[in-house]
């Protein structure tokens, strides 16, 4: 019960609106909340990816992502090329201003994590980012044990910067 809490609240705190507008003021970026996961993924990725395949990796609708990629296409954050394989299909890939604003939020959100965890030592901080790793990991596992997760699960993680 105590590890269920502690996630809820881990979970409310970096999912707050507050938070996302702090972020966004402080980076100078213009992005809403649902758009920023989905620009982190395709900046991770080594090539422009379909639309289906970042509904896959993101979890949600493909008409989640549609909207998501216009609001980000107009903002100049992405642009669509053709798919070598599918003539009629098309990837995205992040802009060099979506790669600048992933980066600017992502400077925002470690800042914010290193200020409110100033006073923990190095090995404390170690020790938390292995643990939630091995958590991850282990929820990951579980997960595409009883079918909860498409077929590119584990492409969808989070290169870990160990």
């Amino acid at each position: 019960m105590e590890l269920e809490g502690a996630l809820a609240r881990v979970a409310y705190l970096l999912t707050r609106v507050r938070r996302h507008d702090y972020a966004m003021v402080k980076c100078g970026v213009t992005m809403d909340r649902a758009s920023v996961p989905l620009l982190r993924v395709l900046a991770d990725a080594d090539e422009p990816m379909r639309l289906g395949e970042l509904a896959t990796r993101l979890d949600v609708e493909a008409p989640h992502v549609s909207r998501q990629i216009q609001r980000l296409e107009k903002a100049g954050y992405v642009e669509r090329t053709p798919d070598p394989a599918d003539g009629r299909a098309q990837r995205v890939r992040p802009t060099p201003e979506g790669r600048r604003a992933v980066d600017a939020v992502r400077d925002v959100l470690r800042n914010w994590m290193a200020e409110a965890l100033a006073d923990w030592s190095t090995e404390d901080l170690k020790a938390l980012a292995v643990l939630n790793h091995r958590m991850v990991d282990g929820f990951l596992s579980h997960a595409e044990q009883i079918g909860d997760l498409g077929a590119t699960a584990r492409e969808a993680r989070v290169p870990r910067a160990d």
